[in-house]
């Protein structure tokens, strides 16, 4: 983990930074200015895209009926906002607006769930190359986020993206099957996803 704050967060930074293994997050207010610290998680939490996903039954027969409609890139400013919705976050203006602007940039994406028209749920990251770096998910509605997972990974081996990076691991993630590398491991697999041209596309 880096000790360094930094008041300032641009497009080409975090671009840069996921490139070289690291990711910002958001910190507090400090002095009435928001600011970001870089990490690097080590273990590092990825979620195979060269394995099935672990689906329990309760899921698979709401994926089957399909409970939820699943759109990308539709509401990428309010997924981000509903992420940012809780009593702790991570994720400040600073990081808002910069992912923003790698949504109209082209580099992040958001995969939304439905119901009934309503957003109810979902997730946003950001993908470069032949590698997708998952930042955060919410839902309103139950399994809204995992429906919106599962359909992630669908696109993601679709598309044949080699690396689905989480960070950090999760109880979502870790029963779909996620599991921990070393940073050697980690930064060998990013190496082989930068050489891949992959399109984030349904």
């Amino acid at each position: 983990m880096s000790e360094n704050i930094f008041y300032e967060l641009t497009p080409v930074q975090i671009l840069n930074g996921y490139v070289n293994g690291i990711f910002p997050m958001g910190n507090a207010e400090d002095d009435n200015k928001e600011s970001i610290t870089w990490f690097e998680a080590n273990p590092r939490a990825i979620l195979p895209l060269n394995k099935d996903l672990n689906i329990t039954r309760s899921l698979q027969q709401v994926i089957n009926k399909g409970s939820f409609k699943i759109q990308i890139d539709r509401r990428f400013e309010d997924v981000i906002e509903e992420c940012s919705n809780r009593e702790t976050s991570w994720i400040n203006e600073l990081i808002k607006g910069a992912y923003i602007e790698l949504h109209k940039l082209g580099y992040a994406h958001s995969v939304e769930a439905y119901f009934e028209g309503e957003l109810v749920g979902g997730l946003y990251g950001v993908a470069v190359r032949g590698a997708f770096f998952g930042e955060s998910m919410f839902y309103k509605k139950s399994n809204a986020s995992k429906a919106a997972a599962v359909k992630l990974f669908e696109i993601l081996k679709k598309n044949n993206f080699q690396l689905l990076d989480i960070q950090m691991m999760t109880p979502v993630y870790k029963s779909f099957g996620a599991r921990h590398i070393s940073k050697a491991k980690y930064m060998d697999m990013l190496e082989k996803a930068l050489d891949m041209s992959c399109t984030f596309k349904m």
